[in-house]
């Protein structure tokens, strides 16, 4: 069997033949294909054909010939496609049947009286056919962007000098946002990019601004006009650019800047969420001995008390530990403990459960080793990355500050039994006269 070109793969395998790749038949010159690809759009009802151009005038004679009115045209993404499927579904069921009836000079007489009909997404199934015309055509932008980011043929020059640049767009694109200060954006968010560059060099070839698009005498007064007023850059307001962005195909009928502002807003409706339904999971601090938890810090110290007769609490109060103290506590008897090091006689065991049993039977679990050995900056650091039990402690060192103040140092009123010699003798007033004198 002979496989013709462009159709499959055929191998002999003894007597027999095996076709490995699948076949597809040719299309037909006259298929979907050629009709996809017709640049003419069809009247709904008649014979007349226009331009994809001037889609305008095919909207006006459906109007005044036929009386039919599409709602929101701007929001259909494929307008062909459209009309091809209406003028389909007209032949099938009448028109009164998908549109309404909008009666023109009704208090006329009946002669007087014009019925228009209205084509709108308010219909369910044209609201579904413009969602399904809209993903199809975001599909095929989002694949012709894959391609143009893969493609490693591309080729241009560069339009403010004599640059050329093969390989990828974006080493194009970088080199005139580096060298010439023309920023489009970045080049993953372009597509149709050929065409994009294609219309920007057709304005310059016509020595016009690609900002605000005035004209002038020659090539050198244009350069030197867009330089002097920074207007290397297109102009956002300008919606030719908007087809060459993937941001206006994202939802249709939206320009970039509708959609950046809704993004906006949802970030500043957040501001003000309610929280009042927040519900906190328990913190669980781990006992420094075992794996007793508790969820609160007296729980853990009581536990600690009465299993293994390590009073923390005790020890801050007696000691007068402040907050960075504590911590610098907790990390050293965790690290002792991690280690199965007594942390008073530096004894060395084989497993916790000795080293709790010795120090517990030896009392020396109830007492602190001398703070030399553990106020050391190296016990700022954590020894377990998710021990809470260091988010728990309680920051007592402003009271602590504020009782030794009131107990150390005394507070002596001021003695206002003779306020004018007070005044005399003020150090302001004697610096007031040195400055009259010089």
């Amino acid at each position: 069997m002979a496989a013709s070109s462009g159709v499959g793969a055929v191998a002999d395998r003894g007597d027999s033949e095996c076709i490995l790749e699948p076949l597809s038949l040719p299309e037909s010159p006259g298929g979907v294909a050629a009709v996809e690809e017709s640049p003419s759009v069809p009247c709904i009802f008649c014979e007349e054909c226009s331009p994809r151009t001037e889609q305008d005038q095919l909207l006006k004679h459906m109007i005044i010939e036929h009386k039919l009115v599409i709602a929101d045209v701007k929001l259909v993404a494929d307008f062909r496609r459209y009309i091809l499927y209406w003028k389909k579904r007209f032949t099938e069921q009448p028109i009164t049947d998908f549109c309404s009836v909008i009666r023109t000079n009704s208090e006329a007489p009946i002669e007087g009286q014009d019925n228009y009909f209205l084509l709108c997404d308010v219909l369910p199934e044209d609201r579904l056919l413009r969602e399904q015309l809209q993903q199809k055509r975001l599909r095929e932008i989002l694949e012709q962007q894959q391609r143009e980011r893969n493609d490693t043929s591309f080729h241009s020059m560069c339009m403010f000098c004599d640059k050329e640049f093969t390989g990828n767009r974006s080493v194009l694109f970088n080199h005139m946002a580096r060298d010439h200060a023309f920023n489009v954006g970045l080049p993953d968010n372009i597509v149709n990019c050929n065409e994009f560059l294609a219309a920007l060099q057709k304005k310059l070839d016509n020595l016009q601004c690609l900002y605000c698009e005035k004209t002038f005498r020659d090539k050198n007064t244009l350069k030197d006009h867009m330089r002097k007023k920074q207007h290397r850059r297109i102009n956002a307001k300008n919606t030719e650019y908007d087809r060459f962005y993937i941001i206006n195909y994202l939802e249709f009928g939206k320009s970039w800047e509708e959609v950046q502002s809704e993004d906006d807003r949802e970030l500043l409706d957040n501001v003000e969420e309610d929280w009042s339904d927040w519900e906190e999971h328990p913190v669980c601090a781990v006992c420094l001995f075992c794996e007793k938890q508790a969820d609160t810090t007296e729980k853990l110290c009581l536990h600690m008390k009465e299993a293994h007769g390590f009073d923390l609490l005790k020890i801050k109060a007696e000691h007068g530990l402040k907050f960075y103290q504590q911590v610098k506590l907790v990390n050293f008897i965790r690290r002792e403990i991690h280690q199965c090091r007594c942390y008073n006689c530096k004894e060395t065991f084989q497993s916790k459960t000795e080293l709790i049993s010795h120090m517990e039977i030896t009392k020396h679990i109830t007492f602190l080793p001398t703070k030399f050995t553990w106020d050391q900056p190296q016990y700022y650091f954590p020894t377990y990355e998710n021990d809470t039990l260091l988010c728990t402690l309680s920051d007592s060192e402003d009271e602590l500050t504020a009782k030794d103040q009131s107990e150390d140092v005394p507070v002596i009123s001021e003695d206002l039994s003779d306020l004018e010699a007070l005044r005399q003798s003020s150090v302001l007033n004697q610096l007031l006269r040195e400055e009259n004198t010089d």
